[in-house]
């Protein structure tokens, strides 16, 4: 019965001109994948976005002898297949409103695990990108030895992260624009292999899907949608890393990206991303897990008392009374409620966050260590 389930699961997502926003209109009109094809033809035809074209594609048989077939590859290649409405799939990527209605993922790693990130960039990474993505990784490491990092396997920055995160243990997923039947570039195949081993690969097209230029825009709404949030480490001024970023950004995800100097090709998407107040600026592991509050055990003490922490400076105090009560607050705001010119509370606010009392959060936001 589970794999008759299947079946009609594999078939709805292999209906021409049915999409996943398209697919999830039946889901919810006939309740599940069987269903649909086993409703009348003129019903279907009256469901919105559907009609008589896109109702005849669902009775060719063509379709359940596809799913047959992908059925008994996935199967034999013991590759698990994800359907939305399962319990299984993973919550960050189904609350994406073109979340995959159905995905296929080879290996071990925890699709729901408490942390996850993607880590992407140019495919003509530098030394710099090099650099930092070790970098990052290693420091990652070390303060959350639980991350998941997600990736496109391709060239670059992709490959750097994916190889950087087994070697500091972490495990890692690629999303890949073809089917599971084989891995693009060719190149990267023991790294992949190495995957299945701590992470995997998951993809939502089956088997004997090229890997067409088309499929690696559709594959990057995976990466951003299964993650916390996405990392820009190198990006030229277009590229699917930036793509990636506009889709997590889109979804209310967090973006981060690494600057670089103006007249580098390589970080002029990162230092636009940062421009247009799309991505948060860093320069480190601390950076990034400041900025997501994933507030990580240290035995730093903590103030108790903001009264009697600056006996010599009211606006100090008002400084840290405010932030205690409010948790986080604009400078904007904050300028409103201390009555201070922001120049000046500019100033105060930089005083605070270098001697470790305060933290800037991204969009010119500020709240207590």
């Amino acid at each position: 019965m589970q794999q008759d389930q299947l079946l009609y699961k594999l078939a709805l997502t292999m209906i021409n001109g049915i999409g996943d926003i398209l697919g999830r209109q039946l889901l919810q009109t006939f309740g599940d994948a069987e269903s649909i094809f086993s409703e009348k033809t003129n019903l279907l035809e009256k469901v919105p976005g559907i009609g008589k074209t896109l109702a005849a594609e669902i009775r060719r048989k063509e379709v359940l002898l596809k799913a047959e077939k992908e059925l008994a590859f996935i199967e034999k290649n013991k590759i698990r297949a994800s359907f939305i409405a399962d319990k299984d799939y993973p919550t960050r990527l189904r609350e994406c409103p073109d979340a995959p209605l159905l995905f296929y993922f080879k290996g071990n790693a925890d699709l729901d695990a408490k942390h996850i990130v993607s880590i992407v960039g140019t495919r003509r990474i530098t030394d710099y990108g090099k650099e930092l993505t070790a970098k990052l990784l290693s420091q990652l490491a070390k303060t959350l030895p639980d991350l998941l990092v997600v990736s496109g396997l391709a060239y670059g920055v992709d490959i750097y992260a994916h190889r950087n995160a087994l070697k500091q243990q972490l495990p890692t997923v690629a999303v890949l624009a073809h089917g599971l039947d084989r891995i693009y570039p060719p190149i990267h195949r023991q790294t992949a292999v190495e995957m299945l081993e701590n992470g995997g690969l998951i993809t939502d097209f089956p088997s004997e899907t090229n890997p067409d230029k088309q499929n690696f825009v559709k594959r990057n709404r995976i990466i951003a949608g299964l993650t916390d949030a996405t990392i820009v480490v190198e990006s030229a001024d277009k590229g699917g890393s930036l793509i990636t970023a506009d889709i997590a950004f889109s979804y209310g995800r967090d973006v981060y990206a690494f600057p670089g100097r103006i007249t580098d090709a390589h970080s002029q998407g990162c230092n636009r991303l940062i421009r247009q107040n799309k991505a948060g600026l860093i320069t480190s592991a601390e950076d990034f897990i400041s900025a997501m509050s994933w507030d990580i055990v240290t035995n730093k003490p903590q103030p108790l008392q903001t009264e009697l922490l600056f006996p010599d400076s009211e606006e100090n105090n008002q400084i840290m009374a405010i932030l205690r009560e409010r948790k986080e607050i604009h400078i904007n705001k904050l300028a409103l409620e201390t009555n201070m010119p922001v120049y000046k509370l500019v100033e105060i606010l930089f005083e605070l966050e270098m001697d470790g009392y305060i933290k800037a959060t991204p969009g010119s936001m500020y709240k207590l260590v």
